[in-house]
This record gives structure tokens, C-alpha cells and sequence, in this order.
């Protein structure tokens, strides 16, 4: 069985009290790392990302939509000029004119329509820029949420971090105080327990909470005040005092 003065197991509570203080700040940082918050807004932000790519697309296909139209219209008009300034012109055979004013008329409806084609784009490349415009304020809106919430998080995390540097620098003096011996008891203990000591309080383990039975309670009470002894329950090691009986 180790054994550690009895004034050597009091101070592990004081060691105990620091490594239960940096757990403390290892549990806020990975609340902080993982708010429920952050991981609603970089969903939000991935829908409303998917939206404003699928509106660009359809503003993108509306404008080249609108140029063809609009090329289709500019060639149109082209060969009615072409062909009016034949007609005003007045050369060739009277039929070859009278063809030509019909071709004329025809071209003349033909670009009515196509400029209604193109209206018709235009108006709808307007609803489809508008859409754009508000799908954007929403990505814009959800990065401000998200900037600032991020800013707040990393505020609070460098608080954290700043608190566990003092921390672990106050542990690492203090734990180099204490004997070798006990310190690598306790060591192993907090790594496999999660807890490396607490007291036996009027019969009590404050490491499980839990009240020993008679017998445990009879065996630990049996041993040497020098004896390193353990929780039942939990494992810890189990600081005694005459005190606390």
C-alpha cells in the first residue's frame, strides 16, 4: 500500500481543488466551442447560400437570355433597314418592290414579336434581380448574426484561455512542492478517475457522494494514518482527518 504523511494527503485537496477548477474551464471552453448557436447559423447560412447561388444562376440565364433576344431584335431591324432603303430606292422590276414591301411587313411583325419576347425578359430578369437583391440581405444579415456572435465566443474564449494559463502555472508550482511519491499517485488516479482525491467526511465520500458501508468504512478507519487509501465507488484517493471522523 503507498503511503504519504497525512499532511501530504491534505494538500492533494488543494491540488484537487485546481485540477477541478481547470476542468471546470475545459467544460466552459468546449460549451463555447460547440454553441448551439454557431452550428444553427452556419446551417441557416448553408440554405440561404444554396438560395442566393440558385437566384444568381437564374439571373445569369435571364441576362443571357436577354441578349439574345436583344441580338435577335438588332438583326431584324437591320434587314428591315437594308430592305426599306432597296424599296426607297426605287430601282428593280415592280414585282421584285411589291416582294420586298411584303418581306418588309413581315420583318415589321416578325420584330413586334420579338421585342414582346424581350419585354417579357426584361420584366422578368427585373423580379429575378429583385430576388437576388433580398436573398443577399438575408446571407448579410445571417454573417452580421454570426460575426457578432463568433466575436462574442472568441471574447469569452480568450477569458477562458487567459484564466487557464494562470491557472495551470499556480498547479504546476504547488504540485512541485509535494512528494514525488504521492503527487504520482495522485497523478494516475485523476487520469483514470477523473478525480485524483477527496475527503472522508463523518463517513461520506465526497468523491462519490456516496455514504461507505460499515465494513469499508471499518477497513479504511483500520488503516495507518500514513496509508494511501481509495474510494470504493469512485476510486479516488481518500483524504482522512480526525477532524471529520
Amino acid at each position: 500500500m503507498a503511503k504519504a504523511a497525512p499532511a501530504e494527503q491534505l494538500k492533494l485537496l488543494e491540488l484537487q481543488g485546481l485540477d477541478a477548477r481547470l476542468k471546470s474551464l475545459s467544460n466552459r471552453r468546449r460549451s463555447l466551442e460547440t454553441d448551439p448557436r454557431i452550428t444553427d447559423l452556419e446551417a441557416a447560412l448553408s440554405v440561404a447560400n444554396g438560395e442566393l447561388g440558385a437566384a444568381k444562376l437564374a439571373v445569369h440565364d435571364a441576362e443571357a437570355e436577354l441578349k439574345r433576344a436583344e441580338a435577335d431584335v438588332e438583326q431584324v431591324a437591320t434587314r428591315i433597314e437594308r430592305d426599306e432603303a432597296r424599296l426607297n430606292s426605287g430601282t428593280g422590276l415592280s414585282k421584285d418592290l411589291v416582294a420586298l414591301q411584303k418581306d418588309i411587313a413581315s420583318l415589321n411583325k416578325r420584330r413586334s414579336d420579338l421585342e414582346d419576347v424581350e419585354l417579357e425578359v426584361l420584366e422578368r430578369l427585373d423580379v429575378l434581380r429583385e430576388r437576388q437583391a433580398a436573398q443577399q440581405s438575408i446571407v448579410d444579415d445571417i454573417q452580421g448574426s454570426f460575426g457578432g456572435i463568433r466575436a462574442e465566443l472568441d471574447e469569452q474564449l480568450a477569458e477562458v484561455n487567459a484564466e487557464e494559463t494562470v491557472l495551470r502555472s499556480q498547479r504546476a508550482e504547488f504540485a512541485a512542492g509535494l512528494d514525488a511519491g504521492v503527487l504520482a499517485v495522485y497523478e494516475k488516479t485523476l487520469a483514470r478517475r477523473g478525480v485524483g482525491a477527496a475527503r472522508l467526511f463523518h463517513g461520506t465520500s465526497e468523491g462519490s457522494g456516496m455514504q461507505l458501508s460499515p465494513g469499508d468504512l471499518a477497513e479504511i478507519k483500520a488503516a495507518a494514518e500514513d496509508d494511501i487509501v481509495f474510494c470504493p465507488d469512485s476510486g479516488c484517493i481518500l483524504v482522512r482527518s480526525a477532524e471529520w471522523v
